[in-house]
Parts: C-alpha cells; sequence; structure tokens
C-alpha cells in the first residue's frame, strides 16, 4: 500500500452500531432473548422538549411563598364512598415484593406516609411491612392473582387492576427463581426457586363489557368503599380511557413506555408502545369527550423525574403522577457507592439493570438476605420523603411563576414546544410560533 495515500478513518455503522453487534453476538451465542428490569433506554420526545412561558406582562406571577400553591389531590370520588385525600399529587408505583426486598417496600411506605401520598404493593401480595407503615396503601390486582384474597382487598384503601405496564403493554411480568425465597414463594403460592412469568391477560374477562362486571365485584368485597383505578399501558390511550371510565373507573393509570419494570424482555421494552409524553393529551381528551375530565382522575406515569416533570404532565391535564424507578434511585439504587460492586456484576453505577437477577448491591431489588440487609427503611424513606418534598416545591414553584394558585390550574396554554415531535404530542404550540403540528396550519 503506497504510504503516501492518506488513511481513511473507520466509520461505525449507525445501523449495526457496538450495542446492536454485541446484541447479535450474545444472541448468537446463548440462543435466547435478552431479559432486563427498568424503562426505555433509547433516546424519546420527552418532558424536556417542553417549556414552561412563565408570567411577565401579560400574566400575574405568584409572590415566592407568600402566597399559597395547592397540591393536594382527591383520588377515586366518582363512586367510592372513601376516596383517598393526598397532600401532593405524586404517587408510588406498584413494585411487587419479590422483585422488590422486604427492606425496600417498607422503605416506600414510610417515605410515601411522611409526604402524605399513598404507595402500591405491586404483584404478589401485601406484607406486614408495607401495610404497616402506609397509611394509604393501593392494591394491585393483577392477571397473576399473586397472593390476592378478599382480606386484603378490604385492608387496601384502594385497588388497582392493573391491564397493562408500560414497559411491556400486552405482555406478563416475570420474577427469577433465585427471588422466589420461602417467604415469596408462600404468598404467591409458587415452588420455590422456580422461574415464573404471569399471564398477560386476567383469566376471568375478556373485554370491557367483563371488566364492568369485574369491577362491581371489587366493589361488593368492599362495600363500595375503595376507589377503583384501572392501570393501562400506554399503547392506545384514547379508547383504553374511554373504555375503563364507561366499565366504571374511579381512576386512570397510564403508563409510558419509560417506565420500568422489575423483568421483561429487552426486544419489548425498546419496541412497544408509546413515550409518555404522546399518551397524556389522548387521554385526557377521551376523558373530556366523555364530559369526566377531572371527575374521573388521570395518573401518568413513566420517566417522571423532577418537579417540571409532575408540572408539565398536569399542565397537560394528569391529575397526579406516579414515580417507581427515581423513588428507588431516590433510596440508593445505582448509588456510584457501589460502583465496585457494580463493576463485577459486569456494569457500573448508572446503568445497572439486571434487577432480575437478585444481586442489586443497594440492598433494593434482591431477596439475598446480606444484601437487603443493607438498606436500612428508615433512612431510606427519610430519602424518599425528602425527594418527595424537593419534587413538590419544583412543582409550586413552576405553577407560580405561571400565576398558578394551584398545580391543577396549569394547562396547555403555559407551555411550548422545542420539538416538532413534542409539539404534535403534547398538543402545543412549537416555540417561537403559533403552529401545533396536525392542529393549526403553518
Amino acid at each position: 500500500m503506497d504510504e503516501n495515500i492518506p488513511r481513511v478513518t473507520p466509520r461505525q455503522s449507525a445501523t449495526f452500531d457496538a450495542y446492536t453487534m454485541s446484541e447479535i453476538r450474545r444472541a448468537a451465542s446463548t440462543g435466547i432473548y435478552d431479559i432486563r428490569g427498568g424503562g426505555a433506554k433509547r433516546v424519546l420526545p420527552h418532558f424536556d422538549d417542553l417549556l414552561f412561558l412563565g408570567a411577565s406582562i401579560s400574566r400575574y406571577p405568584l409572590e415566592g411563598y407568600r402566597e399559597r400553591c395547592g397540591t393536594d389531590v382527591v383520588l377515586g370520588s366518582r363512586h367510592a364512598s372513601k376516596p383517598l385525600e393526598l397532600k401532593i399529587p405524586i404517587t408510588i408505583a406498584g413494585m411487587s415484593f419479590g422483585s422488590l426486598s422486604g427492606q425496600a417496600k417498607e422503605a416506600l411506605g414510610r417515605g410515601a406516609n411522611a409526604a402524605g401520598t399513598s404507595t402500591t404493593t405491586g404483584d404478589g401480595g401485601m406484607t406486614v411491612e408495607e401495610r404497616g407503615h402506609s397509611k394509604l396503601l393501593v392494591y394491585q390486582y393483577l392477571p397473576s392473582r399473586y397472593g390476592m384474597n378478599p382480606d386484603d382487598l378490604r385492608k387496601a384503601d384502594a385497588i388497582e387492576v392493573v391491564v397493562g405496564q408500560g414497559a411491556k403493554p400486552g405482555g406478563g411480568g416475570m420474577l427469577m427463581g433465585q427471588k422466589i425465597n420461602d417467604r415469596v414463594a408462600s404468598m404467591r403460592s409458587l415452588p420455590k426457586g422456580i422461574d415464573q412469568r404471569s399471564a398477560c391477560r386476567h383469566p376471568d374477562w375478556t373485554g370491557p363489557d367483563d371488566l364492568e362486571i369485574k369491577i362491581l365485584e371489587l366493589r361488593e368485597i368492599t362495600n363500595w368503599e375503595k376507589p377503583i383505578y384501572i392501570k393501562v399501558g400506554g399503547s392506545r390511550p384514547y379508547y383504553d380511557t374511554a373504555l375503563a371510565v364507561k366499565a366504571g373507573a374511579d381512576v386512570i393509570v397510564v403508563d409510558g413506555m419509560q417506565g420500568g419494570t422489575a423483568a421483561t424482555q429487552n426486544v419489548f421494552i425498546e419496541h412497544v408502545g408509546q413515550p409518555t409524553l404522546a399518551c397524556i393529551r389522548p387521554a385526557v381528551q377521551a376523558l373530556q369527550d366523555l364530559d369526566m375530565h377531572r371527575k374521573v382522575q388521570l395518573i401518568v406515569s413513566g420517566g417522571i423525574r423532577n418537579g417540571a416533570d409532575v408540572a408539565k404532565a398536569m399542565a397537560l391535564g394528569a391529575d397526579a403522577v406516579s414515580i417507581g424507578t427515581a423513588a428507588l434511585i431516590a433510596m440508593g439504587d445505582n448509588d456510584p457507592m457501589y460502583e465496585d460492586e457494580y463493576n463485577k456484576l459486569g456494569t457500573t453505577a448508572g446503568a445497572y439493570d439486571s434487577w432480575h437477577l437478585g444481586h442489586d448491591p443497594a440492598g433494593i431489588t434482591t431477596q439475598e438476605p446480606e444484601l437487603a440487609e443493607r438498606l436500612d427503611p428508615v433512612v431510606a424513606g427519610r430519602r424518599l420523603s425528602n425527594y418527595l418534598q424537593v419534587m413538590t416545591l419544583e412543582a409550586q414553584t413552576i405553577a407560580r411563576a405561571c400565576g398558578k394558585n394551584h398545580l391543577h390550574n396549569l394547562e396547555p396554554e403555559d407551555l411550548c414546544a422545542l420539538t416538532v415531535e413534542a409539539a404534535a404530542m403534547a398538543k402545543v404550540p412549537l416555540a417561537g410560533t403559533s403552529w401545533v403540528p396536525g392542529q393549526t396550519p403553518l
């Protein structure tokens, strides 16, 4: 080769990048699909693509902390005689005992209770620790029926019927055998140490008419006291919301694909569902078309991280939000203090997602006693409460800047979008223009 000819810098394919090729090699070596926890890691339109239009001359802001900005929300007032009254519009999503350690479930209850909000059981039943430290506990009623019994339904403060989840709409959950110890096996009526995969649909109903019957059954079991939530993955939010309302739901939970999971196929997490941002306005539109907006409450989940996300979700029409992954991080998950141990697991702090294996150094997504004992539920609960308080203060700060005396008074008119995609999904104008893609002419 002529040394005088300049060498061309090798160029890696955008289609076959390093990660994609590593996945091909892994599949070729093992013959099985990849399983992991967490939510979608691909870049998606999200709340960061929206900005608030603070008050100036045309709008009048509220003065700092001297003028009140309300954060309270009532969930389930449509039919339930005992709706949930929360101090803040940020709830804790369902994460099961089995997926999480007993210490982590206790910490979630402690943190939510201190902040004046609710937490949720997740799959696998209700633990004594969680019920004992949660003033407001939502019981998840899933296709698996693991741990379900009428007594626990009556002990709960609300019931969430899970039809779908953002990370895996149309798919069931997974729990690897190494996390099914004696207690988990007993609660779920499973053999110890054997992998389990939950059903992807409820065994006793196949459509909205059957769902209406199921909701009535749950109301009769709980004497019409408990609010009934319906949780759907963010696939067809308009029709799913409308059908859930017609079936009699008090609250709708819409979970986008940035929402996490304890374990499912990676291809599911990254390629099924819609971004959270794309799900909110269709769900709100369905409620408005049925004259049920604010009468049936809408909770949005999937990638909520800070007070700005909370405020933006509520400006788009949500009544409250729910957090899962963020709550785990607040309690200590993926903490750099465990970097050496994450390295030994073949990953790094901030990227660890092998929650299904049960080797979490932080003691959160594990059933190994020596690891679980690392998590002090009192300290972790306090950290979670602090985080919820900060999120609430951030959301209030934004609402005041927009001249609103309650988070529920935020509206789409307070927002603009930085990208065409976000403008189209959120149905707000592209920044610097009056153009809403698909709504107004250029």
